[in-house]
Formats: structure tokens, C-alpha cells, sequence
């Protein structure tokens, strides 16, 4: 697999923009007759354009997308149906195509009215400046940011296994309000490898489990989430597992650089549950240990507390003997077992502890555990917990 640099721009055929004026973006992603796919946030309270989205999609044709950063059009009523189709049908009359083949999405404050006086010129201009570049693509993933410290980019370009070559890119969005079934985050996957949408809809489905959905920055479930799945049918070939580990590898590393972003975050955690009887198991674990406040402050002071990893185990649901379990602490090619099969290595040796306590000092870390249970893994993805986080939210819409 090879790293391209050209963002979401590195599907050739596909234009991208992004304009904002003030609080106000609009992204927009375009390639007529696309075949496309999504998967949205399990909240059972939703925005309208996940409403307008999932109609669009029912036969897997699509033509443009539409992403709109300062207003989630979420709890809005008829009138964010309307506004939402509103700015869809821009789309369609600028671009020439059905306004059915356009999706839209949105992020920002919940309970809100659209400003439309506001964001329909952001719009009309992010439409102006369609193109296929580095800047297009930039400008595309930065005006979707809210919280967001940085933007969020990935594309590869692989083969498949008769040497067929094709590129998967991606952009997404998040940074609060981030929980497993996905939290306040936006993620637009696009591939040149032509797929059915029943295809795009299982491997959108399934590649989101490993990734989106093992990220938790502070366990609020977002109203507005989507992650699109997009081909534009560019190349020709039997789709094969290198097109799965490329999907997986591109919204893997854009979970990651959401977890790295959480708000008020200064270190990335990951969790890794080794040693479980079932993959279910491992998941639940790992996500267990990372959503847990007290280990998120912990990790926030460098403290290698190994009671708050596995009380957080403890409490997950999954059946283990504690008198059994090892723990570690890593972060690069070090690591440090500060619990080994039930017995704390810390009491005893104290150049371990120092040891934890530094690696605790870095700003990407990883907490290992192993249930000795089995053989399945999981890896889950969070941040620490910091005063920041509170002070951000505290003034969100104030």
C-alpha cells in the first residue's frame, strides 16, 4: 500500500471545495453517477439531512455531496427538512443533476434553525471553486471543522490481487462528542474501484466497526453522525481483501486522528484487549478501559494506575479471572508490564514504576491487557480527560 498526499483529491476524477465565511462552511463533493453507501449515528434523535441522505441513497446513485460546518439542522422540524433540501437543490441546479442524487450533512449547534441568508452565499461560493487539488482537497476537509484543532485526511493507493490498481481517500471531522455507534463526526470515504451499493454497504458497515466505532473521546453519542461511502466506478476489477484492508486502513487512521483531537486532548490512548475468548469480548474490554473517566484523567497526570484500567475491565460485562490478567504500558518500541498474570510488578521494583511514570509522559500512548482467556483482539481508541475539555464545552454555545 503507498500513502498519497493528495487528500480526498487523489481520486482524479472526483472535485472537491470548501469555502467559510465566520462559523459558517460548506464542503462539496461531486462526480456524477457515483454508487454510494452510509451508515449514520444510532441516536434516536437524528438531523434532518441524515432524513434527506438515507432517501437519496435508497438506490445507491449518487452524484454530489453537501456538508455544511456552524449548524447541526438537528431538532429543527419541517422547516431544517426544508432548508436541508434547499441547499441540495442548489447543488443539483448548479451542477445539472436530480436533486435525489445529492446527499447532505451537517455538524455544529443542535436546536438551531439554519442561517440560510448566511450559509446559501457559502454554498453558492464553495461551489464556485469545484476543482481536483491539493488545495481543493484541503479546503474541502478544513471548513468541516468545528472544535476541530486540525483537519482530517487519508488516501492510499493499492492493488488488487490480478494487479489491478485503485485508490481509496477520505476525509472526515470530530473532535467532541465522540462514543462508540459513532459521535459528532463526518466521514467521506471515496474509492475509483466500482462496487455495487450492496458491496459499499457491507464494507462501509463493517470497516466503521474497527474503526469509527472503537473511538471514544468522551461518551456522548452525536445526533448528526455519517460516514458515506463513495465509488466512482473508475476502475475495473473483481473487488478482493486488499480492497478491505485498504478501506480499513484509510478509517483507521482517520478514527485515530479523531481520537488524537478530542477536545481539550494533549495525549492519544489506545487500548489493546489481547487474550479474549471471543473478538466481542476484546471489543468490549478495550472500549471499557478507554471510555473510563478516571483512566482518561490518569493518563491526563501520567499516572500509571493500574486499579482504574482494571476496574474499568472489571466492570465491562465480559466473564475473566482478574487473578489472571496482565497489563502494560507503552508508547513507541517501549513497554513496561506493570501487571503480570495478577501479580503487580510495581510493588517490588521501583525502576518499573519510573519507567511507567515516563512513558505516561508521552503524547501517544498504549495501554495493553490481556484477559489470557483466548486468542481474539481489539483495539479501541480514545484521549485523556483534561480541564480544557470542560472549559470548551462549558462555552460552546455561549
Amino acid at each position: 500500500m503507498k500513502i498519497l498526499d493528495n487528500g480526498i483529491c487523489s481520486i482524479s476524477s472526483l472535485q472537491a471545495s470548501g469555502y467559510k465565511e465566520g462559523k459558517y462552511g460548506v464542503s462539496i463533493l461531486y462526480h456524477e453517477n457515483s454508487t454510494a453507501a452510509a451508515v449514520y449515528t444510532q441516536n434516536k434523535v437524528y438531523a434532518a439531512p441524515i432524513d434527506i441522505t438515507r432517501k437519496h441513497l435508497e438506490n445507491g446513485k449518487i452524484s454530489a455531496v453537501i456538508i455544511n460546518s456552524g449548524n447541526a439542522n438537528c431538532y429543527t422540524k419541517e422547516d431544517g427538512m426544508k432548508k436541508g433540501l434547499e441547499l441540495a437543490q442548489l447543488v443539483a441546479d448548479t451542477l445539472d443533476i436530480p436533486v435525489e442524487d445529492v446527499a447532505t450533512a451537517s455538524t455544529g449547534v443542535i436546536g438551531r434553525q439554519m442561517p440560510m441568508d448566511i450559509i446559501k452565499p457559502v454554498a453558492e461560493e464553495s461551489l464556485k471553486r469545484l476543482g481536483n487539488s491539493r488545495e481543493c482537497a484541503s479546503c474541502a476537509a478544513d471548513v468541516i471543522r468545528t472544535t476541530d484543532l486540525v483537519s482530517k485526511e487519508c488516501a492510499v493507493e493499492s492493488a488488487l490481487n490480478d494487479g489491478t490498481v485503485f485508490r481509496v481517500a477520505g476525509m472526515c471531522k470530530g473532535s467532541g462528542m465522540i462514543a462508540p455507534n459513532m459521535g459528532t463526526m463526518l466521514a467521506f470515504i471515496v474509492t475509483d474501484l466500482e462496487m455495487d451499493k450492496d458491496t459499499l454497504q457491507d464494507a462501509i458497515r463493517d470497516s466503521v466497526q474497527k474503526s469509527f466505532n472503537m473511538v471514544v473521546v468522551d461518551g456522548d453519542e452525536s445526533t448528526n453522525d455519517t460516514a458515506l461511502l463513495m465509488s466512482t466506478n473508475d476502475v475495473k476489477g473483481a473487488v478482493d481483501d486488499n480492497f478491505y484492508e485498504a478501506l480499513d486502513y484509510v478509517c483507521t487512521n482517520l478514527a485515530k486522528k479523531i481520537a488524537k483531537d478530542g477536545e481539550g486532548a494533549t495525549k492519544l490512548i489506545e487500548v489493546v484487549c489481547d487474550g479474549a475468548d471471543s473478538y466481542d469480548d476484546a471489543v468490549v474490554v478495550a472500549k471499557s478501559v478507554v471510555s473510563s473517566s478516571l483512566v482518561k484523567t490518569a493518563v491526563a497526570g501520567a499516572d500509571p494506575n493500574w486499579g482504574r484500567i482494571i476496574s474499568a475491565m472489571g466492570y465491562s460485562g465480559v466473564d475473566f479471572d482478574p487473578d489472571n490478567i496482565s497489563i502494560s504500558i507503552g508508547s513507541g518500541d517501549d513497554n513496561v508490564v506493570i501487571v503480570d498474570k495478577g501479580t503487580v510488578t510495581t510493588y517490588d521494583d521501583p525502576e518499573k514504576l519510573e519507567a511507567a511514570e515516563n512513558l505516561m509522559q508521552k503524547d501517544e500512548l498504549i495501554i495493553r491487557v490481556n484477559l489470557h482467556e483466548g486468542s481474539e483482539n481489539a483495539t479501541a481508541y480514545g484521549c485523556d480527560l483534561t480541564y480544557d475539555y470542560v472549559r470548551i464545552n462549558a462555552e460552546y454555545t455561549t
